[in-house]
């Protein structure tokens, strides 16, 4: 028990302080401590979590990206598009669609960052503004509600009526969300591939002289962060039932927060899936409590900026040490 509790310290202690605040914010507020408001959490954290696992990948092989939101977004209205143009096809094809466009938004900055030898986060600075700029030029930021009636619909797979006459019930994003979580912890704990991306992440040059392709690294690792993304995105319009531009600019800093508190160390060389949930889960947690409580929206970007800051600075690695880091495993 004792080597297990000491494995997975990270998570033990996001478990405790999850149970910690949520027993607060029982008490200080009516609403939080019920069964509908736990489902609708885990409904409204779906997407993130899509999102997480597939940072995670990334932060795990030493790189860091925050394009992917913007990604997501351009992924949503492409899908759209093309959805209209083959009469409106189905999940099926819409989740192929997305994921390919995803897959090809993240190899590209995977080529950035392996030929031209690019420091990760400043590869992905540049896509995000191109991107976020592109989609708004020819979007104009005009929003689609024109969606196939398959993708609007909402499909409940269980639900169950309260004493109270309220409804709880878990959606399928909610699937699409466990699907990706057991992909990305069969990707990263049972294949090859992702010993090869933890060995990557901790000790590049070592990994490189160990024979491992260090550009097959990148291009999976953001590649799998690009596929993510792109369902993440099909999965975000299905939710909202509509396509708008700049629904998910920002979103980016709110799961790079998440993903690091969950144990992701920047730098490379870890972080686990069930980590990376229960960061999500805390932020989203935190987030709905201040909302209950009616604290200002602002207050929690603070708190965002702070989680992100405590991260960086309990990090292995020394903050004056950090971006030449981030540069060696992702650079390279």
């Amino acid at each position: 028990m004792r080597s297990l509790i000491r494995t997975h310290a990270t998570e033990f202690s996001l478990l405790a302080v999850i149970v910690i605040i949520s027993t607060v914010l029982s008490v200080a507020t009516a609403n939080f401590f019920s069964l509908g408001n736990a489902f609708d959490l885990l409904n409204i954290s779906a997407v993130n979590i899509i999102f997480a696992v597939g940072l995670l990948v990334v932060l795990i092989a030493g790189g860091i990206d925050i394009s992917f939101a913007v990604a997501a977004s351009v992924v949503q209205y492409c899908t759209a598009i093309a959805l209209g143009w083959i009469g409106g096809g189905g999940w099926i094809s819409g989740l192929l669609i997305a994921g390919s466009l995803g897959v090809l938004l993240g190899c590209l900055n995977a080529f950035l960052i392996h030929r031209f030898r690019i420091i990760s986060i400043v590869a992905t600075i540049s896509t995000f503004n191109i991107y976020f700029g592109l989609l708004m030029f020819f979007t104009r930021g005009v929003s689609i509600y024109d969606l196939p009636e398959w993708l609007t619909d909402r499909v409940i797979l269980f639900e169950q009526e309260m004493p109270d006459g309220t409804w709880i019930e878990i959606t399928l994003p909610v699937l699409v969300m466990v699907i990706c979580v057991v992909a990305t912890w069969m990707l990263i704990t049972r294949t090859t591939i992702g010993r090869q991306l933890y060995a990557f992440g901790d000790n590049p040059e070592g990994a490189r002289r160990f024979g491992i392709n260090i550009g097959a690294m990148q291009f999976i690792a953001f590649g799998w962060l690009g596929l993510m993304a792109g369902i993440g995105g099909l999965i975000q319009a299905h939710y909202a039932q509509e396509v708008v531009p700049n629904a998910l600019y920002g979103r980016e800093l709110d799961v790079l927060a998440a993903v690091v508190l969950g144990g992701a160390r920047l730098g490379g060389g870890k972080g686990s899936v069930l980590g990376c949930v229960l960061g999500v889960l805390l932020i989203s947690i935190t987030q709905n409590g201040l909302n209950l409580m009616g604290v200002s929206p602002f207050a929690f970007k603070m708190i965002v900026g702070a989680i992100i800051l405590v991260a960086i600075t309990l990090s292995n690695t020394r903050i004056e040490r950090l971006l030449p880091f981030v540069g060696r495993g992702a650079g390279r």
